[in-house]
């Protein structure tokens, strides 16, 4: 996968030659020449709409059932563990009675990791990358938003799979996380934590973004990816942190 500059931008807003399901499998296979394609005509309703009922409708099926409620209790059990909070019987049980509503909230968590979380940081990234748009035509909102929108593809991607595997385990998790990779790790460790917050499927969404950012801002995609990457490991070491500070365990 290239990690080049775009130099062949400006784009104008000019109809795109691609269809919506061929710029969807672009993203995986030609990411640069399609977010060509979609600078030129930044749409991005239509992929929101597909990511978003695609993660609400996996993980929707799952906690319907009575292996993914559990998943979903123990899940949020361990979370409060975690950082240092005590589950007694009754919040045990508030947590088992909030599961049974499990469908309500995959599409709840759905809408907050997709089209919310999309057009929040679209406009973080147009403010954080405005020093770079200097010499380059101005690059619009919707731009950005039809970047950030394609390149959560990946991301659903890692949902349609973290689905079937967390019905499976009965457990949820990321289905590839750096932890997954390293054997031998102390559970309750410092590093075994951040190795968890590592995911492989949201580097492979980052190399993608830093692609897209690439082609709009006619700037190297691999210094995007690698303060992308900065940001990233900043919040995993930050929760790590927090949870070492609340005196929890994992």
């Amino acid at each position: 996968m290239s990690m080049t500059s775009g130099a062949e931008l400006p784009v104008p807003l000019i109809p795109h030659s691609k269809s919506f399901s061929a710029r969807i499998l672009g993203i995986f296979i030609a990411p640069k020449s399609t977010f060509r394609t979609i600078a030129r005509a930044p749409d991005w309703l239509g992929v929101l709409a597909l990511t978003f009922l695609v993660n609400a409708g996996v993980w929707a099926v799952v906690f319907q059932t009575p292996v993914g409620r559990f998943a979903l209790m123990d899940r949020w059990e361990s979370s409060a563990i975690a950082f240092g909070q005590t589950v007694d019987d009754d919040r045990y049980a508030a947590l088992e009675t909030a599961s049974e509503r499990g469908a309500i909230y995959a599409v709840a968590v759905a809408f907050a990791a997709g089209p919310l979380l999309a057009v929040v940081l679209s406009g973080l990234l147009v403010l954080a990358l405005r020093p770079l748009s200097s010499g380059v035509e101005r690059v619009a909102y919707s731009q950005v938003l039809a970047v950030v929108a394609h390149a959560g593809v990946i991301l659903a991607l890692r949902e349609v799979v973290a689905a079937p595997i967390t019905y499976v385990r009965g457990a949820l998790g990321s289905p590839l996380t750096l932890r997954l990779m390293l054997s031998g790790l102390d559970e309750g460790s410092t590093f075994a934590r951040f190795a968890s917050g590592i995911d492989m499927f949201v580097l492979w969404w980052i190399v993608v973004l830093a692609i897209g950012l690439s082609v709009l801002y006619r700037r190297p995609a691999r210094g995007l990816a690698v303060r992308l990457f900065g940001v990233y490991v900043a919040m995993v070491v930050i929760l790590v942190t927090t949870m070492a500070v609340t005196g929890g365990t994992q």
